[in-house]
């Protein structure tokens, strides 16, 4: 009898160790909900890494505070934009983005530089939003649970201690000390998740204060008055040109008055008719500015002598807020 209860007694154990972990290691259990409790229940944290979209190369910077707070930075091939996300309210700089995104305006180039580096005020969904990989709920459904089919334990992740869980959309690394933070998600090769593939993003910064806040001077292209001074030619006119030739523009602003880092100036042109060959040119700056679609004139003097085979042109110069 005392036989059969030592090996009983020697079962019983054996059961309780595995229910834990014979090792010390944390049950897988514990691990997932450490994870999934970190992206649902922080306060903040950040999520910093690369990914492809669109078969675009993107470094990302995203720091997060709930319940609606974003602060992102991301690099492509040069082209950096910066976001601020509060609520439904939205905050981009970045001219190169800018650019892109207005392509097919013909104002586009000239709204761009206007706005230089300065905020503008647009759609919060220009921004990734990444809701498999920082929400809680989601995450756990994606990559954990049944998604999860190996364990590898003692993973190296920014020197400290992680628990690798894999599975066919990613490789997961969770810290092997409690509470279990999500330290690195591995996307696995062709895998799509929230429009991105083959991003390598680590987890950090949990409950740190971001200090994220709006910015104070914003562009709205709802209304461009908010805008440095945008110049369009409306029409040439050259009645006084004899010798010298005396020319002026009737322009509009389609921007504002302040903001700008110089005058706009007006360059005039003569060309040859017929075979192209410059002849002459002047400049004009804008002085004073005027508001927001209204018109104003510039002259200047072209030095070379007008023939009835010569075109003049004008073209307006914006600087904007600089680049």
């Amino acid at each position: 009898m005392a036989t059969r209860i030592s090996v009983l007694t020697g079962f019983g154990l054996l059961l309780a160790l595995s229910a834990c972990d014979v090792l010390g290691l944390p049950a897988t259990r514990a691990l997932e909900n450490g994870a999934a409790g970190m992206l649902g229940s922080a306060k903040s944290f950040e999520v910093a890494g690369s990914y492809v979209e669109s078969g675009v190369s993107w470094n990302i910077d995203l720091q997060i505070v709930r319940p609606n707070v974003k602060h992102l930075v991301a690099t492509s091939q040069g082209d950096t934009v910066e976001a601020v996300i509060i609520g439904p309210d939205a905050y981009f700089r970045g001219q190169q983005f800018l650019a892109k995104h207005l392509a097919g305006n013909p104002l586009g180039p000239s709204l761009a530089r206007a706005a230089g580096k300065s905020w503008w005020k647009d759609a919060a969904g220009l921004a990734p939003s990444l809701p498999e990989l920082t929400d809680g709920v989601a995450f756990r459904a994606t990559f954990l649970g049944s998604a999860a089919t190996q364990r590898t334990d003692h993973q190296p992740v920014s020197g400290l201690d992680a628990v690798e869980l894999s599975g066919a959309r990613a490789d997961v690394f969770i810290a092997s000390a409690p509470p279990y933070e999500l330290l690195r998600v591995h996307l696995n090769k062709s895998v799509v998740i929230d429009g991105i593939s083959n991003a390598d993003l680590m987890y950090s910064n949990v409950d740190h204060d971001f200090k994220i806040s709006a910015p104070t001077e914003v562009i709205d292209f709802g209304n461009l008055s908010t805008l440095p001074p945008i110049y369009t030619v409306v029409s040439v006119d050259t009645s006084g040109c004899g010798s010298p030739c005396l020319v002026s523009a009737k322009l509009k602003n389609l921007g504002g008055m302040t903001g700008a880092l110089a005058p706009s100036t007006i360059t005039f042109a003569m060309n040859d008719a017929a075979n192209g060959q410059a002849l002459g040119s002047c400049q004009a700056r804008v002085q004073p500015d005027v508001g927001y679609n209204a018109t104003t004139t510039v002259s200047c003097t072209i030095a070379a002598q007008a023939t009835n085979a010569a075109v003049v042109t004008a073209t307006a110069d914006n600087p904007g807020r600089g680049v």
